[in-house]
């Protein structure tokens, strides 16, 4: 007779062993669920590559491409634009530091006015009690105008030139047959400059061909 044991052993591997064929059908049942989802996403993948494209995806393509391109134009003038502006706003910079002094210089011009009537009065006063006064003003008039020099003040030499609209205010014409038409006869007022910009146009009489 067996005994306790060796049944208890039999038993127990008649248990664990499967019966021939259920282990095959297991492992095929459990196969696929095993398989790696990158698999079936590749598989996907390649079946829709290999589907052509439709003349209507074709077309939707180009009208993608196409408005790909014109915001590309867009962003590239956008970008030439902006650089244009920080051109012409350090151009614009540039110009307010250079005429910074305009509006001071032009309430210093009549000063230089008042200091040429007086230094021609005084040069036709006789006597050298003036002459002192006649040397002061020289003096200071020379100063006033190195510091408007020094700030960019110039002045128009019209007296002898061709008459130029650009730099010169005709008050009135002269006939004369001594200075050629068109040309300044004399200048009443002188005319400056700041740099090259015209502060104040310089006032002169044109000569004028005598009427035959």
């Amino acid at each position: 007779m067996m005994s306790t044991k060796e049944n208890l052993s039999k038993e127990t591997k008649r248990t664990e062993a499967p019966p021939p064929g259920e282990a095959e059908q297991a492992a095929e049942a459990a196969s696929p669920a095993e398989r790696p989802e990158t698999e079936q996403a590749t598989k996907e993948t390649t079946a829709r590559a290999e589907v052509p494209l439709t003349p209507q995806q074709i077309e939707e393509l180009k009208g993608k491409a196409a408005k790909a391109d014109e915001h590309w134009d867009r962003l590239l003038r956008a970008t030439a634009d902006l650089e244009n502006f920080k051109k012409r706003a350090a151009r614009e910079r540039q110009e307010a530091t250079r005429f910074a002094n305009a509006s001071l210089l032009e309430k210093l011009i009549p000063a230089l006015d008042n200091f040429d009537m007086a230094l021609a009065a005084a040069s036709n006063t006789e006597g050298n009690s003036l002459e002192s006064l006649k040397t002061g003003i020289t003096m200071v008039y020379n100063q006033l105008k190195a510091a408007l020099a020094e700030a960019g003040l110039e002045e128009i030499d019209a007296s002898g030139r061709p008459f130029d609209p650009n730099l010169h205010e005709a008050v009135s014409q002269q006939e004369t047959a001594d200075v050629p038409e068109g040309q300044v006869l004399r200048q009443l007022r002188k005319g400056y400059k700041l740099r090259d910009r015209l502060i104040r146009p310089a006032s002169v009489v044109v000569a004028k061909k005598p009427a035959v």
